[in-house]
């Protein structure tokens, strides 16, 4: 599977401590990120990520392209549920598009975890089914 990670600065820490706790299932993916998440992520965990930009510099519209296309399989994007400005159209796009491709998305701890037991057990492989063989990831 193709599983995609976002986080917001006030979360970044969270998001290694989670890839920590679940390196083993998330080692037998496929793995993106933005920028400083993914490289924060691979640099404590060794997992093997693919980095996009930053999101603010277009990172969000890599990972939403990828969702359009039907190449992200899951998104875990653990989001500031206190931001200091209004979220802005990138990631309500990114959102929109999960929605509309049925991608599952966990937007917090809770659900992160729900998603990836779930992930682990093969409650997802009828991602498969929509989603046969895509691998964007170069060099896999």
């Amino acid at each position: 599977m193709n599983i995609a990670l976002i986080a917001h600065d006030v979360k970044k820490e969270l998001m290694v401590q989670f890839c920590i706790a679940y390196c083993g299932v998330l080692s037998r993916h496929n793995l993106c990120s933005t920028g400083a998440t993914g490289k924060l992520v691979s640099e404590v965990t060794g997992l093997d990520i693919t980095r996009f930009l930053s999101g603010r510099q277009g990172g969000y519209q890599q990972i939403s392209a990828r969702i359009a296309c039907n190449e992200i399989d899951v998104l875990l994007f653990f989001r500031d549920p206190l931001p200091q400005r209004t979220p802005d159209g990138e990631q309500t796009e990114l959102l929109r598009l999960c929605d509309v491709h049925n991608i599952p998305v966990a937007t917090n701890i809770a659900t992160a975890e729900a998603l990836i037991h779930a992930l682990d057990r093969g409650d997802l492989d009828w991602r498969e089914i929509v989603n046969p063989g895509t691998q964007y990831y170069s060099g896999r």
